[in-house]
């Protein structure tokens, strides 16, 4: 799923691509899992509106939605502080 449909907007790896990056589309990268499930959940629901979201989470199974919040969260990033003077 993620391969086929989420990373248009959120890349293969949770990082925004295409127009506007993050500002249209969150950076999802290492998001926590329950978190995912709830935001598509809700989309799906139509409890959260945005079109594009709407379609697409509609189209998820549960199964779907398990899966793709179990990748995107599984996702481990490192953060590497700049050196302070």
């Amino acid at each position: 799923m993620v391969e086929k449909i989420c990373q248009v907007c959120h890349g293969l790896y949770g990082q925004a691509t295409g127009a506007g990056s993050s500002v249209l589309s969150p950076n999802i990268t290492a998001q926590q899992k329950d978190y995912l499930i709830a935001k598509l959940r809700s989309y799906k629901s139509g409890k959260i509106q945005h079109h594009q979201m709407n379609i697409i989470a509609s189209m998820l199974s549960d199964e779907d939605i398990q899966n793709v919040a179990e990748w995107y969260s599984s996702i481990e990033i490192e953060i590497t502080l700049p050196e302070i003077d």
